[in-house]
């Protein structure tokens, strides 16, 4: 038995405005505030001599791998994405970016805004557009029935009730 993986699928190239500002504000606060000050401090924890058995420099030395490991991705994602921050014409249809309102069998109602990859887990609701709810939500519109087949076997059922974009 190897160890060898396969390659996990890539993510659709899509993101809101909202998202992209953040990732972008995120790239700039690494490359231009923390990366300085965490480079200083490895400088000064070096200037304190025996680098072998120095806490902080080791530290010190792990953080920059990490932050320079999130600058690189987060460049090379910053460079292959599409902003999608226009409205689509036909409003009354799901697309990217659209906040839509599910009920379920027992009458509860719940929201979700289809958004990139890289966006969920920001806001309560937000679920990818490569989640198999948001893939069986694409292109329906208010009254369509959706039939989510869950990891266990189980079906769920829902029903679109309320389509916006804001």
């Amino acid at each position: 038995m190897s160890r060898w993986r396969p390659p996990a699928p890539r993510s659709a190239p899509y993101i809101t405005q909202e998202g992209y500002d953040r990732l972008s504000a995120e790239l700039k606060y690494l490359w231009k505030e923390k990366r300085p000050e965490v480079t200083q401090a490895v400088k000064e924890a070096a200037a304190q001599g025996d680098r072998s058995e120095n806490a902080e420099y080791i530290y010190g030395k792990k953080q920059l791998r990490e932050i320079d490991r999130r600058v690189r991705y987060l460049s090379k994602r910053l460079d292959n994405i599409n902003v999608v921050n226009r409205i689509p014409e036909d409003q009354g249809t799901v697309f990217f970016g659209a906040w839509v309102t599910l009920e379920d069998e027992e009458g509860e109602t719940r929201e979700h805004r289809i958004v990139g990859a890289d966006e969920i887990g920001d806001k309560p609701g937000y679920i990818s557009v490569d989640a198999p709810l948001a893939r069986q939500m694409l292109k329906k519109q208010v009254g369509d029935e959706i039939w989510l087949k869950k990891p266990d076997g189980s079906e769920e059922w829902f029903e679109i009730i309320e389509i916006s974009y804001r």
